[in-house]
């Protein structure tokens, strides 16, 4: 029932349900079954906890199957989660009371992966939470988790690369914004430029570049009203170098690379800082394109394999509230690089 005489539990990581003899053998039951994983694609996500399965299936794995292996694997008793004392097994969040107490803070896709991560962890330290996301049920069921905070969280449903938009974003903040994390993105179809389609272009330019920078525009006033503030944009290994997704995104998030340090450089002794943060990959469960380009994959797919580690999106939701708070105060224009060591191979 146990790997070490601990209970295999959500939090469990995926490679010890494997190499556990019970829990390998419910693991590999499930497996077998077919859906969304074989055992061979989960060798870049051992480390995660097994919980990360539900996002990563993109709703093929259920809560319910992964509540089910946790009873079986236990003898039918559900276990206590080790005591958030415990530093063995997967890396978990633990929230700094008060660390965004007083502040206001915009998040775009805040009703899944990274954004929603980020404006969860936001709240749950204290901060009023703007939430934007296009997709206003699932911003509903973002409150609808957090119903212990005692801070207000202000959604917003709306589309980032729209002015008329963006206005209604910032006056839902009724005239206080100490931090706006930019996350909203959305993937391309790895084609290679000579394949790249106008409307493919378009699209992701519009959303992962354009809607940053109308948003960045139009809340840095208020910023420089204030005489202090907090951007974080988020980029992507892909906006350091070429070989990591294709040519819309890669574009994308090269654009968010120099946004960033434009701005950094022009509001630099205005008490404003201008940052991002460069994910390698992670388990966000955000869908690609419906078709992918054949000649793009192949041409990345031994560089992807490349990628040392998966994270979560609450372990980037850590680098970005870093960057976002005070506790950053003596940082401007830095390219924070959360890949897992990615960015060094």
């Amino acid at each position: 029932m146990t790997t070490n005489d601990r209970p295999l539990t959500g939090s469990t990581s995926i490679g010890d349900w494997l190499d556990h003899p019970e829990g390998g053998a419910l693991v590999r039951e499930v497996l077998g079954q077919g859906g969304a994983f074989d055992e061979s694609s989960l060798a870049p996500v051992r480390g995660l906890p097994l919980q990360q399965l539900v996002a990563l299936s993109q709703g093929q794995l259920p809560q319910a199957l992964v509540d089910d292996l946790v009873l079986r694997a236990n003898g039918g008793v559900v276990p206590e989660e080790a005591a958030g004392g415990d530093d063995t097994g997967p890396w978990r969040e633990k929230a700094t009371p008060g660390r965004f107490t007083g502040k206001t803070v915009v998040v775009t896709g805040a009703a899944s992966g990274i954004g929603r991560a980020t404006a969860s962890r936001v709240a749950r330290e204290g901060g009023r939470v703007v939430a934007v996301d296009l997709f206003a049920d699932k911003l509903e069921v973002l409150v609808a988790d957090l119903p212990d905070i005692d801070v207000a969280l202000v959604t917003v449903a709306g589309d980032i690369t729209s002015q008329e938009d963006v206005d209604r974003i910032v006056a839902a903040a009724d005239g206080r914004i100490d931090a706006l994390a930019n996350i909203a993105g959305i993937n391309d179809d790895f084609s290679p430029l000579h394949e790249t389609s106008d409307a493919m272009w378009d699209k992701v330019i519009a959303v992962n570049l354009t809607g940053a920078f109308k948003l960045s525009r139009a809340v840095l006033p208020l910023m420089q009203e204030a005489g202090r503030g907090s951007v974080v944009n988020v980029a992507s290994e892909a906006g350091l170098r070429g070989n990591a997704s294709g040519n819309a995104y890669t574009v994308s998030k090269h654009g968010v690379v120099g946004l960033t340090k434009s701005a950094a450089f022009m509001y630099a002794g205005q008490g404003i800082r201008v940052n991002a943060v460069a994910p390698g990959g992670v388990a966000t469960g955000i869908p690609f394109p419906a078709t992918v380009s054949e000649v793009g994959s192949a041409r990345l797919r031994p560089f992807q394999a490349a990628i040392p580690s998966i994270a979560t999106a609450e372990e980037l939701a850590a680098s970005i509230t870093f960057l976002l708070s005070d506790d950053a105060v003596n940082i401007n224009g830095a390219i924070l690089a959360s890949d897992g060591g990615w960015s060094v191979q």
